[in-house]
């Protein structure tokens, strides 16, 4: 019994693998009865048998003509002299680039644009083709009938385009060996139905298709124009050899022998070259697998030895840091220049740049690679070459790049058997050999006391079992005294070959981690010095990107920042925000985005940051109910910005409760908010402990003075050593104006109904008049001082008359003022006939460890009677400013200045976490 199947024209090889994978694919012991040479358009048949002298024959109508079939260098004799060297340029476009008509007709304008005397281009298949090739091998081979229509919508995929884009007899040349190709394929389709099994070398000949149309088609497209032009099937020049799992590596000796013969044949100037496809030794079709249209365009270019080699793609260069894993494509900067080596260390960490293999044939005869968008053709791209030219020589230009692994697992091997025995590494990574895991990092101390590595996290159960096994009785025996599995884990890997030479990169690296408030687990470095690998948690590992390449000001200081309090002071800073922001962004590299602002009642939230030139119509028209703790949640789960800070305009109690729970989430807190500083001894105590133990970031500038420099001035004469004797100052705004302006004949009451009336005072004055804030003041610095007070400590002498204290409202409380205006006219008087003045002030008594709040009298020519308008000045007495104290005067009171300490505390922030100081 016998079977027919129709074939394309093979070369023996794959005849004979055919074969056997029809004999194997069925049962062994029986035959087929398979006929299919009604289809005229598959051009012959081939008979099948089950004897021991079955064989296969065919009927050939040149189909399509086997890889390497029609070359011998060895018989034929080489015509032509194949020149190289810089007259050849290399240009590879991928699928993406040949994706349409329009953009296979985009690449033919750009090779016809270039100069080179020569040009050599590899191209892909179109977008989506390759994949729709593997489809139809396992369509095929899994039995399943749609593999024929699959095969359909390849054709009318390539006929359109060809229709598209060709005319005349080049398209009806295209067409015809489009159908020709497609029947050949349907054949072989058939045979492996039959055979429900494809050899590795079948599905390599199915797939490769895909090259071949899109070089034919280019090379038509560039014809049309009347440059010469010619297409080559690299499966007749490039050979290669399996060199492992899924690999392979150039015979180049043999490739050259074959490119020359090629040559010999077609000498265009021109000439377009399938991408991906290859031989082996023995003419069997196969491919150069992953990104193996780059590594085609690689050998190519070692082979003529070309002046540069072009990879056309749809980004404008290589990235500092990939744009999909956290970094936007606006800070994310294309480097214009990387070596070989940085290249290299880039691509295994995952970046995509190249495939590290498509950089050897290259390398070896320092060709650069340049990495071009076709979609831009204006940018120029980064180049990979030997050694870049480094030219400024800094910090910023020796780290070049960034890159993430996730989904990791450390191992942890540790005891102090270890140690001074030789072998133990060995047994370690045998064991993890056995198990065919992939170790992706090692990290040993010099100890010797433990070793770690890192693994995919998919291996590590197998892995940790398997030692487990082989170090049972060093376990047991207390040699060993753990076998640790870490899981959730990542690896940021910082790339620079100019490392090596540079002082400095690793504390940099590690501050900003730390600063970012990042753990690191596990750290690795070669003496090269051209890689820094850090292991740390999954959910850190946006956040520390951004904040390494933040730091090495590869991309802007970025703050994501939530304004808590949108009132007077906070929409006045929000305004301060709008204005200042372009003018921060381009002089000092800081980027300061808004990404929540919240009243009591309505919150406004954004991923990325709030238009502050619309923000309060953003806030009533897009806003939704207030929620401090979804607020909150919103700016710590936000891992688009490594540094995040909570300001907090509000001078509400427990919004300040708060702050210490925000510092330990590492999210900064700045403030003008008296009432954390103020409040309980033991709470405050808890922040600053917390704050000083961390990289989290506490300031409060504007408690004390609104936006005059009081806290940064005690704290510089604290930490130089100075010893504080006593602060003594008018704190409030309100009553310096106030005594400021009662002189003459004015009147106690209208003076504070004027304060009222400009908005120095609160809207019911007694919060001012009672001396309370002042209080809070004292407190903070005498806290900031080193004296343990709590705020019933300190003495107040209120200005409010006790009488007026129980008035039920701030109106009725205004009325009833005048009546004590003759007390205040006279202690006025009484002040004057004694050449003095009325000032109300409070004092830090650090000697006796005390402070209060009173009114005094001063002489006139006392620099507290100097004062005009709500003006504050603060008296600091210490060891080195005994005789003249050191003072610090200026306005204390309003929106405005507020919100500029405030913001100054925001620019200060930036500059700890890397911008410019």
């Amino acid at each position: 019994m016998t079977g027919r199947v129709a074939l394309p024209v093979v070369h023996r090889a794959m005849v004979a693998s055919l074969a056997t994978n029809i004999r194997q694919g069925g049962t062994s012991a029986q035959c087929w009865k398979y006929d299919l040479s009604q289809d005229r358009s598959l051009g012959g048949s081939v008979r099948i048998g089950q004897s021991q002298g079955s064989f296969l024959t065919h009927r050939s109508t040149n189909l399509l003509r086997p890889a390497a079939a029609a070359i011998s260098v060895e018989q034929d004799d080489v015509n032509t002299y194949l020149p190289k060297g810089d007259m050849w340029s290399v240009h590879k476009f991928g699928g993406t680039c040949m994706g349409t008509p329009q953009r296979i007709q985009s690449v033919a304008d750009i090779v016809l644009s270039d100069s080179s005397e020569r040009k050599l281009v590899i191209v892909s298949a179109m977008s989506k083709v390759t994949d729709m090739m593997y489809n139809l091998v396992h369509k095929a081979q899994s039995r399943d009938d749609s593999y024929m229509i699959a095969l359909e919508e390849v054709f009318e995929k390539h006929m359109a385009a060809a229709k598209d884009l060709l005319d005349g007899e080049d398209l009806a040349s295209f067409l015809s060996q489009l159908h020709s190709d497609v029947s050949s394929l349907r054949a072989m389709l058939s045979a492996i139905y039959i055979a429900g099994h494809a050899t590795e070398s079948f599905s390599d000949f199915v797939v490769g298709h895909g090259e071949l149309w899109s070089a034919q088609m280019l090379s038509y497209a560039i014809k049309k124009s009347g440059a010469p032009c010619s297409w080559m099937d690299t499966r007749e020049v490039l050979v290669v050899k399996p060199s492992g799992p899924n690999q392979v590596d150039p015979d180049y000796l043999e490739s050259e022998k074959r490119l020359q013969k090629w040559f010999s044949r077609q000498p265009a100037e021109i000439i377009v070259a399938t991408g991906f496809i290859a031989s082996t030794a023995e003419n069997i079709p196969t491919t150069l697998k992953r990104d193996g249209s780059d590594f085609s365009a690689a050998i190519i270019g070692s082979l003529v030895r070309a002046r540069q080699v072009t990879i056309w793609t749809d980004v404008d260069g290589v990235f500092s840091a990939d744009p999909r894993k956290g970094l936007s494509f606006s800070e994310a900067v294309i480097l214009s220049t990387l070596s070989y080596q940085e290249a290299w260390e880039m691509s295994y960490f995952g970046a995509n740049v190249l495939h590290p293999r498509t950089i050897i044939p290259v390398m070896k005869d320092n060709i650069p690679i340049v990495i071009r968008n076709m979609f831009n053709i204006s940018a120029p791209g980064t180049m990979i070459c030997r050694q870049p030219a480094n030219d400024n020589g800094d910090l910023d230009a020796c780290v070049k790049s960034f890159a993430t692994i996730d989904n990791l697992a450390l191992v942890n091997v540790e005891g102090t058997g270890m140690a001074g025995v030789p072998g133990t590494s060995s047994a370690i990574f045998s064991v993890v050999k056995d198990v065919g895991a992939n170790v992706i990092m090692i990290s040993q101390a010099s100890s010797e006391h433990s070793i770690c590595f890192a693994v995919p996290e998919k291996e590590v159960a197998a892995v940790s079992a398997a030692l487990h096994v082989r170090f049972r009785e060093a376990l047991a025996a207390g040699r060993l005294s753990k076998v640790e599995v870490i899981n959730g884990c990542s690896i940021l890997a910082v790339v620079g070959l100019r490392m090596a030479s540079t002082p400095g990169v690793s504390a940099m690296l590690f501050d900003a981690l730390a600063k970012a408030n990042i753990n690191v687990r596990a750290i690795a470095q070669g003496c090269s010095e051209y890689n820094i690998t850090v292991v740390l948690k999954q959910e850190d590992c946006v956040r520390a990107l951004r904040a390494a390449h933040s730091r090495f000001f590869l991309s802007k200081t970025t703050l994501a920042v939530g304004i808590i309090g949108p009132g007077l002071i906070g929409g006045t800073l929000l305004n301060q925000l709008k204005d200042q922001a372009a003018v921060l962004k381009e002089n000092m590299n800081i980027d300061l985005r808004v990404i929540g602002i919240t009243g009591s009642s309505t919150m406004l939230l954004s991923d990325t940051g709030i238009d502050l030139t619309q923000w309060k119509e953003l806030l009533r028209k897009e806003a939704e109910p207030a929620d401090l703790a979804n607020f909150v949640r919103h700016m710590s789960d936000n891992h688009v910005f490594p540094n995040k800070v909570l300001v907090d305009c509000t001078a509400d109690t427990s919004v300040a409760s708060h702050y210490y729970d925000w510092l330990k989430k590492g999210i900064h807190v700045i403030t003008p908010n008296k009432k954390a500083n103020s409040g309980p001894l033991d709470r405050y105590l808890k922040l600053r402990t917390l704050q000083r133990a961390s990289y989290t970031h506490y300031f409060y500038e504007a408690t004390v003075g609104a936006g005059l420099p009081i806290i940064s001035t005690l704290r510089g004469l604290l930490e130089t050593g100075d010893k504080i004797l006593r602060i003594e100052g008018i704190f409030s705004g309100t009553l310096s104006y106030i005594f400021n302006n009662f002189e003459g004949t004015r009147t106690f009451s209208n003076v504070v109904a004027e304060a009222k009336e400009a908005g120095y005072t609160e809207p019911d004055p007694r919060d001012d008049l009672s001396g309370t804030d002042v209080a809070r003041k004292v407190i903070i610095l005498a806290r900031e001082s080193g004296l343990t007070l709590e705020l019933s400590d300190i003495p107040v002498k209120s200005l409010v008359p006790e009488a007026l204290a129980s008035c039920s409202s701030a109106d009725e409380f205004m009325q009833k003022l005048p009546s004590f205006d003759e007390d205040w006219a006279k202690q006025r008087s009484e002040a004057e006939a004694a050449g003095e003045v009325l000032r109300y002030v409070g004092v830090v008594d650090a000697v006796n460890q005390k402070g209060q709040v009173e009114l005094r009298r001063y002489k006139r020519d006392h620099p507290f009677a100097q004062l005009s308008g709500s003006d504050n000045i603060i008296a600091f007495t210490t060891s080195r400013y005994k005789e003249q104290p050191l003072i610090v005067r200026g306005p204390g009171a309003g929106a405005e200045v507020t919100a500029g300490g405030v913001f100054c505390d925001m620019l200060r922030l930036a500059s700890s976490l890397g911008a410019p100081s």
